[in-house]
């Protein structure tokens, strides 16, 4: 699988642990995060990962900032994104089963490295459930 990964300021250390763990699953990853703890405008890297999955040279994004919200608000501006702000592996779980996340945001200053590695995984191992909340997802994009 592809996956696009950025990041600001907030999460270079988040970053490489997930970027080791997607390898070591053998997933192929594009980065677009910083490496430093230097300031970096978030906007920056969340545009080129929605861009990934919106244009379907990524099949899911992570995004990571202090608060996830930052991100979350900058992917979802894509039609084809749907960015889940998650927290805990169960709401990464349920992002995908039930709204068909496509990228998940991390808020680095409220979650552990530990946390999000769990996170990552859940949102990659689920799949979409379908049925009625297909029905529901449909709904979401604006034609």
């Amino acid at each position: 699988m592809n996956i696009s990964i950025g990041n600001d300021h907030a999460g270079p250390d988040y970053k490489q642990a997930i970027v080791n763990m997607l390898k070591e699953r053998g997933h192929q990853v594009t980065n677009h995060g910083t490496d430093t703890l230097d300031s970096v405008d978030y906007p920056d890297f969340a545009h080129k990962v929605g861009q990934d999955v919106d244009n379907h040279a990524a099949d899911l994004g992570v995004v990571i900032c202090g608060s996830a919200q930052g991100v979350s608000m900058t992917v979802n501006k894509y039609q084809n994104v749907r960015g889940a702000v998650c927290w805990t592996k169960e709401i990464a779980g349920l992002a995908r089963e039930h709204n068909n996340a496509n990228i998940i945001c991390i808020p680095a200053r409220f979650t552990s490295i530990p946390q999000a590695i769990a996170m990552v995984e859940t949102f990659l191992d689920t799949e979409f459930a379908g049925g009625r909340h297909a029905n529901r997802v449909n709904k979401i994009a604006c034609s």
